[in-house]
């Protein structure tokens, strides 16, 4: 049977999986929406959809780049989880 502290361990770790797994993708477009920003303010073009296509190409771009890390990320939770359940 599971007990509290494993349950919270497990959701622990699966909100810190979250955050490793989304982290890539967030970052990439925090920094191309920084650099639109910028670009926007120096030349004064204030378009509000300018700023969507880099970023899609940008967290695409992330996706396909951070991939494996991804995989392997959730694969080894998943075999954790599996391991843990197995035990009860």
């Amino acid at each position: 049977m599971l007990l509290e502290a494993d349950i919270i361990k497990m959701m622990t770790e699966a909100l810190l999986v979250t955050v490793k797994v989304a982290a890539p993708m967030l970052l990439m477009s925090m920094v191309v929406g920084l650099f639109i920003s910028i670009v926007q303010t120096t030349t004064s073009i204030q378009e509000q959809t300018l700023t969507f296509v880099p970023k899609l190409l940008a967290v695409f771009i992330a996706v396909v780049i951070f991939s494996t890390y991804i995989i392997h990320t959730i694969v080894d939770y998943t075999r954790n989880v599996f391991l843990v359940i197995r035990q009860f």
